[in-house]
């Protein structure tokens, strides 16, 4: 996505980048001093208590200097040690001011979880230039699939571990009231909100006042406090014949559903990922229909059809929104189902079909009608590359 600009907003983009600057030299100066510190008590401490003392000092000495608690200094001492010494071209563009220290936060946090040094390299080559032009929500959602994608045998690891810790927990509260909450596996999360979004907005009588928060609440405990395995009419509030009835989509590479190689099952609005044999064991369940996009790891080409008319039709409709996930707005997070599919290139001009259509939220639409956001010539990819 471009937006148009007029030379009032550069002021902005300056101040955004010497903001940067800033945050770039205050760590650097933490690191320096933590440094120098460390070197000092080595050489003339010599009292192993006293030496740990010091040591643990630094953190508030820094912390006192510049407003921050211990634990701020430690958490940014230790991701900036990891971006300082792994990533050369992520910590050059920090001091630059093109990345801010909030992107600088989440790309540390990606190395450490990498084991890999050629893995690390492909990160430190990619991901700059990502970083510079998305929100630090986007950059999240890339390097989670990043991992995925160049250590998919360690994610897959990871992951089957994690499983094994699935529980779940209740807590009681004030005023009569508690939390519920479960531990699961991602497929099975978004297939659970996926239901109670839905059923929570169906017709209702309109005499019911409850808010949509109220029904999703009363919803899940029918469901769960029901002798049926039928979920609740919200219609009459009473609980009824209702069927289990979710659509999730998630990507998949095409050599991972062959079974040549390890990988993962990706959601479209890329908030979540399991390995590609989770979705197997359950695509033949019955109770949840899984739309499955096969998408070539080279062009990343999705959708072959055309169509004539203006409005795209329920199959195209569908599988664009899978694809994307959210509007395609700089920056946006507004879920697809909330968005219109609008044409890049305006019909009947544009044609009605995959690579021309794309969804944007109603704000960004009217953005676009008044000439104020433009699109690009061609779809982002919603994937880092491997």
């Amino acid at each position: 996505m471009a937006t148009s600009t007029a030379d009032p907003i550069d002021v902005l983009t300056d101040v955004a980048r010497e903001q940067a600057r800033a945050e770039a030299r205050a760590v650097t100066a933490m690191l320096e001093f933590r440094d120098r510190e460390l070197e000092r008590i080595e050489m003339q401490v010599d009292s192993p208590m006293k030496r740990f003392n010091e040591r643990s000092a630094i953190a508030l000495a820094i912390g006192e200097a510049m407003g921050f608690s211990e634990g701020q200094v430690q958490y940014r001492l230790s991701f900036a040690d990891t971006v300082r010494d792994h990533s050369p071209t992520t910590w050059a563009a920090f001091s630059e001011g093109r990345i801010d220290l909030g992107r600088v936060r989440e790309i540390g946090h990606t190395i450490s979880q990498l084991k890999r040094a050629e893995s690390v390299h492909r990160l430190d080559r990619r991901v700059v230039e990502y970083a510079e032009t998305h929100t630090v929500a986007e950059l999240r959602g890339w390097l989670k699939r990043f991992v995925r994608r160049v250590e998919a045998d360690l994610a897959v690891e990871r992951a089957d571990d994690e499983q094994a810790k699935r529980h779940v927990s209740f807590q009681h509260g004030d005023d009569s009231m508690g939390f519920l909450g479960a531990y699961l596996s991602s497929h099975e999360l978004a297939a659970i909100e996926n239901r109670i979004r839905r059923a929570a907005r169906c017709p209702v009588d309109p005499d019911d006042q409850r808010t949509v928060a109220q029904r999703e609440a009363d919803l899940l405990v029918a469901w769960c406090l029901s002798t049926s395995s039928r979920g609740d009419d919200l219609s009459t509030g009473s609980r009824g014949e209702g069927v289990i009835d979710a659509n999730i989509a998630v990507t998949v590479d095409a050599d991972v559903l062959a079974g040549a190689n390890p990988g993962f099952a990706e959601s479209t609005d890329g908030r979540w990922g399991v390995p590609a044999n989770w979705i197997a064991d359950v695509v033949g369940s019955g109770s949840t229909f899984w739309h499955r996009i096969v998408v070539d790891p080279v062009s990343d080409d999705v959708l072959a059809h055309e169509y004539v008319g203006r409005f795209a039709p329920d199959v195209l409709s569908i599988a664009l929104r899978f694809l994307y996930g959210t509007c395609q707005g700089p920056g946006c997070m507004v879920p697809v189902e909330r968005c219109d599919i609008d044409h890049r290139q305006p019909w009947p001009e544009g044609p009605t079909r995959g690579d021309n259509l794309g969804p944007l939220c109603r704000r960004h639409h009217t953005y676009k009608g008044h000439g104020i956001l433009h699109w690009t010539t061609r779809p982002q990819p919603a994937r880092p590359a491997a």
